[in-house]
């Protein structure tokens, strides 16, 4: 089927995709605008998979003060180049981060980040609350498993459902800032302090 120019430009305002790549997947999809952007998305995250092994040295720390000046988040987002670090792009990727953090107060920046200590207690909690539920002992595992992965998606940030599109991960979120800016990103380090809270480090 023919493609028009002005599905081609749609596609490309949705996605940020380039031209060619719209064209070939809206032929892939038939047309289907929305099947085209979910194609573009999925190939966008093979791309940033294949770069996620290089390193990171530049970038920059962006913050946010929310609330009347109730929350604050300081937030280390890097990339490869300071070329990048420098278009509006990445600034907004940071700054949407930072705003993340804010309104959903991770305490970790990935599962490897949760002290042992704690997943042990919550592996205990999860335990017990399975046996109470009457489930079989065979399948206690699994259903520790299970709920500590939720765990990690409420405390960890990149296992976090993304504030603006809980469709997809905050991990998510800068995967596709990686197939659109073409460089590997990596988010180091939060800072999230509300007033009246006492500190933890």
């Amino acid at each position: 089927m023919a493609i028009s120019a002005q599905q081609v430009q749609e596609l490309r305002r949705k996605t940020g995709a380039g031209v060619m790549d719209c064209k070939k997947a809206l032929a892939e999809c038939g047309g289907d605008l929305e099947q085209a952007a979910v194609l573009l998305r999925k190939q966008g995250m093979a791309r940033a998979d294949a770069r996620l092994s290089r390193a990171t040295s530049e970038g920059l720390v962006a913050s946010y003060v929310h609330a009347g000046g109730r929350i604050g988040v300081l937030v280390e987002v890097n990339c490869e180049t300071d070329f990048v670090a420098r278009t509006d792009e990445f600034r907004q990727l940071a700054l949407n981060l930072a705003m993340h953090i804010a309104a959903e107060n991770p305490r970790y920046l990935r599962p490897e980040d949760v002290p042992a200590e704690v997943i042990e207690k919550e592996k205990e909690v999860y335990r017990a609350l399975a046996q109470k539920e009457g489930r079989p002992e065979n399948v206690l595992d699994r259903i520790v498993e299970g709920r500590l992965k939720k765990f990690y998606g409420e405390v960890c940030l990149l296992q976090q459902p993304y504030v603006r599109d809980d469709q997809i991960t905050v991990e998510g979120v800068v995967k596709e800032a990686i197939a659109k800016l073409g460089e590997n990103i990596t988010v180091s380090r939060f800072r999230r302090f509300q007033v009246g809270e006492d500190a933890e480090t």
